[in-house]
């Protein structure tokens, strides 16, 4: 039983994760094609400030008639539009057959000075049409190796010649569903035989460019760019497809006798059908749109750069990915228990969704995430189950075994970690914090009789101070009374302990300030706080008896940064940190590093210097630096002008410190024998 409830057997479920996403199936690709419409659609929209779009509706054919129109009234509009400043026409409307109603000589002639841009469609029906192809300069490789890449249609259904031969240029419109029946990407390039033809804004823009031709660049894995050689790069799929970017918005005008076309100018224009049963509506992942506002979408992406790309290294990566991750989750659930799981798991799926987001968001990066989440889930969900079979049963057997002659309590530890009979601890170097509340007195006296308000304020207090703690990978050692202490660097490593000590102690100083605005305005007296942090070898491990024991340190290293936080009352500072502290964080710019003094604190008689820290770079670092010399070789009148024009900088942390100086040096007396350390009769 045990055999088949052992975690590692979840390694089978990881290969077959992995297999699935190998084979890449129809689910596979689905839910891939899904988390990218979301991926997408989450960009913020942006209005379009160069394409609009004129919609042919309701109410043209309501002031015009049926459609389609004797040419010569889309002429008009095409010449107004022109006339108003208009920069470049799209009709996406087709052209097949000669007007019936004799508008076709008319329209050649409007639009043969203009830049008006048709549309043609490929068609999967052998059909004996050829629409208006383009030249295309291959580069990387041989020109008919991009006949083996490029989406190929039987025919192309487009305009008669006479507009044809009268457009600045005549693009492809049709689409190229996946899988699942949603467009979401649309070739640049499309082919009848040998034939090459454009999509609609890829012709846009060579006609922007005053282009004559076209460059695609293939590789031995099929297209990898094209592009208009007065423009931009345009890089696509294998098969010369975009993907398409929605975050754009674009104004809408409904085509009227009343419409004002000065809204024109400078514009982009493309035309297109929306009355109902007339226009081309296609499913994308953001909805059903019609057709020409697809074009448009196409469009704008391209000319501000902003495809979506699904980058080269994604397939492997996401499968490597799906397999580590997977095999990681299942030596994580080796290690800790099923009820902290949730954190490292909830941890990897929120950094597999950021990470996602931000491949997006900075790279337009498409990151599938869907099938390396399924795997998340069945994979935990499966070594959790197995492990928690596996911990229930050992625990009965414990429970069996040793029920009967150790207490309930030590049992039930024993049970959640069996590890804990064994004492012991190893040497280590940490840095080691102590708080304590000032005027925890007074606090006291404001409640009263109320234990409950004082024990609520309290909580609140630790909780604030802990959550800093706990974010900058610290220890919370113990809470004891209105103190606690914490340590960096064990149980797991930390090469940079000393820094992140000092980091998470002036946080939690910057915190107390956010936490005393929240109570004061509730009536609650602010609290204070003193701090100090040393960093000493020190015995670390659990510490205790056969009846009680706890995750600890001890040593004198300990000891001292109990009694330096003891004494930033009497500097009036709110931390202090230990000489080993100040050294290892002395080439770091985030801090500067002040020393008050050297102290033989409570109970030693050798002096140890002292320090304090405030954030960032300060220039004076060296005239209190000096000052202190001056302190030291008892030059106590400089000492004290020094710190008379000390005061104010720093923020005016020090301030209080320099008052107290500038006292202890007025009482001070020149001694032959002075070793210049202090010697507190407090703690």
């Amino acid at each position: 039983m045990k055999r088949l409830l052992n975690p590692w057997w979840a390694i089978l479920t990881v290969l077959l994760m992995t297999f699935v996403r190998y084979e890449d199936g129809f689910f596979v690709e689905t839910a891939r094609l899904k988390s990218f419409d979301y991926t997408i659609a989450q960009s913020p929209k942006v209005e379009s400030q160069s394409i609009v779009l004129l919609d042919i509706g309701e109410q043209a054919l309501k002031d015009k008639g049926q459609w389609p129109w004797k040419r010569d009234e889309v002429a008009k509009i095409v010449n107004r539009l022109w006339v108003n400043g208009a920069g470049i026409i799209t009709l996406n409307l087709l052209f097949a057959e000669e007007d019936r109603l004799g508008g076709d000589e008319t329209f050649a002639k409007v639009i043969s000075d203009k830049l008006v841009l048709g549309t043609q469609v490929a068609s999967t029906k052998a059909l004996d049409t050829k629409g208006k192809e383009a030249s295309v300069a291959i580069v990387g490789g041989d020109p008919d190796d991009i006949l083996n890449w490029i989406p190929e249609y039987q025919g192309m259904v487009s305009n008669i010649d006479s507009i044809n031969n009268n457009l600045a240029g005549v693009g492809v419109v049709s689409t190229m569903p996946e899988i699942d029946g949603v467009t979401r990407r649309i070739p640049m390039l499309t082919r009848v035989g040998k034939e090459m033809y454009p999509s609609l804004a890829l012709e846009t823009l060579r006609v922007y460019a005053e282009d004559d031709l076209y460059q695609a660049k293939i590789g031995e894995s099929g297209v990898i760019a094209v592009r208009v050689p007065n423009y931009d790069t345009i890089y696509t799929d294998t098969y010369s497809r975009v993907w398409i970017n929605w975050a754009n918005e674009f104004t809408h005008y409904e085509l009227t006798e009343e419409l004002d076309y000065s809204v024109f100018a400078d514009k982009i224009v493309i035309v297109g059908l929306t009355a109902e049963g007339l226009a081309s509506s296609v499913a994308t992942g953001v909805g059903t749109v019609g057709n020409h506002e697809l074009q448009a979408h196409l469009l704008q992406s391209i000319i501000d750069g902003v495809t979506p790309v699904r980058p080269d290294f994604a397939d492997f990566g996401e499968l490597i990915t799906t397999f580590l991750i997977g095999f990681t989750i299942i030596v994580l659930f080796r290690f800790i228990p099923v009820m902290w799981m949730s954190v490292p798991v909830a941890v990897v799926v929120g950094g597999v969704i950021y990470g996602t987001e931000y491949a997006y968001t900075n790279y337009l990066y498409l990151i599938d995430a869907s099938w390396l989440l399924a795997t998340i889930l069945i994979v935990t969900l499966h070594s959790a189950f197995a492990k928690f079979m596996l911990e229930f049963l050992l625990k009965q057997q414990i429970k069996k075994q040793f029920g009967t002659y150790l207490s309930p309590a030590l049992v039930e530890k024993l049970q959640k970690n069996p590890e804990l009979l064994q004492l012991g601890g190893e040497s280590k170097e940490l840095s080691i914090m102590f708080t304590d509340v000032r005027g925890f007195t007074a606090i006291s006296e404001h409640y009263g009789d109320d234990v409950q308000g004082l024990t609520s304020i309290m909580n609140r207090y630790m909780t604030a101070m802990t959550k800093r703690i706990i974010d900058n990978d610290g220890t919370v050692d113990k809470y004891i009374g209105d103190a606690q202490m914490a340590f960096w660097n064990a149980p797991v490593d930390d090469e940079h302990h000393a820094y992140n000590a000092v980091r998470t102690g002036l946080d939690m100083i910057n915190d107390l300030k956010v936490f005393n605005e929240e109570i004061t305005a509730e009536g609650h007296p602010p609290f204070a706080m003193g701090l100090g942090i040393n960093t000493d070898t020190v015995v670390v491990g659990n510490m205790g008896s056969d009846q009680r024991f706890d995750y600890t340190c001890l040593g004198d290293g300990v000891n001292l940064g109990a009694r330096i936080e003891g004494q930033t009352k009497t500097y009036g500072v709110d931390i202090i940190i230990g000489e080993n502290t100040a050294d290892a964080i002395a080439t770091d710019f985030n801090f500067t590093t002040l020393q008050l003094d050297c102290i033989a604190v409570k109970g030693k008689t050798k002096g140890v210097d002292i320090y304090t820290v405030v954030e960032g770079v300060w220039g004076r670092k060296f005239d209190h630096d000096d000052m202190m010399r001056m302190y030291f070789e008892q030059n106590f009148k400089g000492a004290t002008k020094m710190c008379e024009s000390l005061k104010g900088y720093f923020d005016g942390q020090l301030d209080g410190f320099y008052d107290i100086w500038i006292e202890r040096c007025k009482g001070m007396k020149v001694k032959k024998d002075w070793d210049g350390v202090y010697r507190p009769t407090t703690k």
